[in-house]
Formats: C-alpha cells, sequence, structure tokens
C-alpha cells in the first residue's frame, strides 16, 4: 500500500482480507458458555467493559464469522450512540459484535494505536456526526465509515504520534485515580464526621436532634423584577445559570412569580439527578441573587448563633438525608419526574445539631478535603484539554513529529 503525507480514507488503513463490516443482527439469548457479544453499551472510555456481556451460540457467530475480532481490532460504534472506540483486549479474541458496530481491523503497513486515536480527534468525530441519520435510531452506514478521512503519515510518524498519545493518557488515568481516592477519602469522612461517629480531637457529649425547621426557615420571596438571572439545580454543579447548564432559558418570558433567591440560601430539588436519588439541595454560592422555579424548596439559616451553614452545605451533599426524604416522599406522587415532598414533611425532617463550634471545625476539615478534591479535578480537565488540543494538531498534521530515521 503507497502511503503518503496526506488525508485518506479509513479504508486505506484497513487490512484488505478483513473489511470494515458491522456484526450480528440478532443475538438471541444469552448462552452462558457461548461466544461473546460486544454491544455499543459495552464500548466505553477506549475500552470494553466485559461484566456482563451477552454470548450468543456457536451457530449465530458462524453465521457472522466476517465480524469476528481479534485482539488488536479496533471497534466503532454505528448506532445509537455514535462515535464510541475501543480496541478488542486479548480476553476478546474471537468475540463478535452487534450490527451497531463496526470492526475495523488495521494493515501491517499501519499503527493500529494510530487509527485508535484518530478515530477520537475531533474532526474525524465531527465526520461521524455529520454522516449520522436517521429519527428513531440514528446511524452512520459502513460506506460512510469507509470514507472517513484521516490524515495518514509514515507508519514511524504514526507510532510515535501514538506513543505521545498514550503518556497523556497514562497521566489522565494516574489523576482520574488520585481524584477517586480523594473523593473516596471525602466520602468516609464526611460520612463519619457529620454523623458523630468519629469526633475531632477536643470535642465530647452528645449531639441533638432536631428538625429541619427549627434551624432553617423557608423562603417564598416572589422575584417581582428584581433579577433576571434565572438558576437551576445541576447534582454536579450546583445552582447555576441555566443558561449556562442548558445552553439556552427553558424559563417564562415573565420571571415575577419566580421566588428569589439570595447567595447563602439553599434550594431543593425534588427531581431526581444522578448520584441523587431523592433529589438534590444545593446552596447559592456563584452569584449575589437567582431566581429559581416555584417547585424547588427554598430555604435559610435562621440563626447563626447555632447552625453553621457551610456544616449543613456539607450535610446535605453527604446523602443523610436520603432515608428521611424517601419516607416523606409519597408514593405514586412523581409528577413529570418530581417527587411529592410537601414543605411542611421537608421541614420536619430531623438532622443532627452538633455544637456550632464543633459544626464550624468540621466544616473546616471537610472544607479542606475538597480543595484537594477540586484542584485534582482542575487537574483533571487541564489534562484532557491538552491532549484534546494536541490530537487537533498531531492527528491533522499541523504538528509534526520528529522520528529516528531508523524507526519503523
Amino acid at each position: 500500500m503507497m502511503q503518503n503525507d496526506r488525508l485518506t480514507a479509513l479504508d486505506d488503513f484497513v487490512d484488505s482480507g478483513a473489511p470494515i463490516c458491522y456484526g450480528i443482527l440478532k443475538p438471541g439469548k444469552h448462552i452462558p458458555n457461548g461466544v461473546p457479544v460486544i454491544k455499543v453499551k459495552n464500548i466505553m472510555g477506549g475500552g470494553v467493559l466485559e461484566r456482563g456481556l451477552l454470548k450468543t451460540s456457536q451457530e449465530i457467530h458462524q453465521q457472522y464469522k466476517r465480524a469476528e475480532v481479534r485482539y488488536g481490532d479496533l471497534l466503532l460504534t454505528i448506532r445509537g450512540s455514535t462515535g464510541r472506540v475501543a480496541m478488542v483486549p486479548k480476553s476478546l479474541d474471537g468475540a463478535n459484535i452487534t450490527q451497531d458496530t463496526a470492526r475495523i481491523r488495521v494493515s501491517s503497513d499501519d499503527d493500529p494505536w494510530f487509527v485508535f486515536y484518530a478515530l477520537q480527534a475531533p474532526n474525524v468525530q465531527r465526520q461521524v456526526e455529520l454522516n449520522t441519520v436517521g429519527q428513531a435510531v440514528k446511524g452512520i452506514n459502513i460506506a460512510e465509515v469507509r470514507k472517513l478521512k484521516i490524515f495518514h503519515p509514515p507508519r514511524n510518524q504514526q507510532k510515535k504520534i501514538a506513543q505521545i498519545l498514550s503518556t497523556w493518557d497514562q497521566a489522565i488515568t494516574a489523576t482520574e485515580r488520585l481524584l477517586e481516592n480523594s473523593q473516596q477519602r471525602k466520602k468516609g469522612l464526611m460520612q463519619q464526621l457529620l454523623t458523630g461517629k468519629k469526633r475531632l480531637p477536643g470535642f465530647e457529649g452528645e449531639w441533638t436532634q432536631v428538625p429541619l425547621g427549627s434551624i432553617f426557615s423557608r423562603v417564598t420571596t416572589r422575584n417581582e423584577g428584581q433579577s433576571t438571572n434565572v438558576v437551576t439545580i445541576s447534582g454536579q454543579r450546583g445552582l447555576i445559570r441555566q443558561q449556562e447548564f442548558f445552553k439556552k432559558s427553558v424559563a417564562s418570558e415573565t420571571l415575577d412569580g419566580y421566588y428569589l433567591l439570595k447567595k447563602g440560601q439553599f434550594a431543593y430539588n425534588k427531581s431526581y439527578s444522578n448520584g441523587y436519588p431523592m433529589g438534590a439541595i444545593k446552596r447559592l454560592n456563584r452569584y449575589g441573587d437567582g431566581v429559581v422555579t416555584t417547585l424547588y424548596i427554598c430555604f435559610e439559616l435562621s440563626d447563626t448563633n447555632v447552625a453553621d451553614s457551610d456544616f449543613y452545605e456539607q450535610y446535605f451533599e453527604s446523602g443523610l438525608m436520603i432515608n428521611g426524604l424517601m419516607q416523606i416522599a409519597h408514593e405514586g406522587g412523581r409528577a413529570h419526574g418530581l417527587l411529592n415532598v410537601k414543605p411542611s414533611d421537608f421541614f420536619s425532617l430531623k438532622l443532627l445539631l452538633p455544637p456550632l463550634v464543633e459544626q464550624k471545625a468540621i466544616s473546616l476539615l471537610l472544607s479542606k478535603v475538597g480543595d484537594e478534591v477540586d484542584a485534582q479535578k482542575r487537574r483533571l480537565n487541564h489534562l484532557k484539554q491538552e491532549k484534546r488540543s494536541l490530537m487537533q494538531q498531531l492527528l491533522t498534521g499541523k504538528r509534526r513529529v520528529k522520528v529516528d530515521a531508523n524507526a519503523s
């Protein structure tokens, strides 16, 4: 195969004896000792999630023998969630795929890891997106997959580029592990410190249990033209502008009837979100004020001489409210995804109330641990952005790599 330093079709990277193809149309029921079948949902983060793989019969596998995968083959999802890429691990040599995935076997003239990264490059992902069509189930057909345009440098440069990007992946993976460890440490500390199971040095005595309404009061101030800053609750990002979160405003044109929330006040979103099965409680931290839907239950601290706002922000984030919310959320009360939680029941929920000085000490320690988590999140995001920028340069030929003249 002639190689030159230009854009070529994906087909030019492929082993001529194993053309790009899709897999099994109907894998059938699970056969415990059958042949593993890789579905779209199993392709995640550049790899294959092997746990819970469907296994098909030998008969069906033989019918689709052309789509059998080998160790080192590349997989590209082509229906549903298009554009995901994975490399087949050694443990799945001889497995098969479904019709929703394309198998790509790179020729010996090219480097499979280079193609692995190239398929994830923004310019190639954009091509996949533009060629994805359909309504009920969207997809890109094999003919269009074969025509995807990819930068095609010599093999020795491909290997060098893949090595560089692999180094970034290793740094990202190491940072993800550090972040996960820090998050687990913070979670463990929250469960111990916010329940009194573990006490900080110098603190003794029993904690009291009080209704939420004894230390917080409800906020029902109507906006009446005071603010246009419409905010929404995100489980991961807290109270954030709708425009930033949804990339558009989903509020009514008239905001007078909305609740006006001030910085430091709390809001409870009575709907499920990822990681928050009974809804999320967040404090307004980013802005001086915000306008929120009246579907939220809003509240503020009644007496700063009794309770510390930082402590209860951590308390609400810890998940300690879940059991209580489950008890007051009336069965069958989900309307439009909302839990049927009455304000009166919400304010009757029991909270633990340590002495104020102990609250402040706990919130200070958890804040320091949280700062470590946030710093690792920022580092992780920076690494991912740097890698993305590098991919845009290396995988398009805008930036060249130097290789040893003897490198193959």
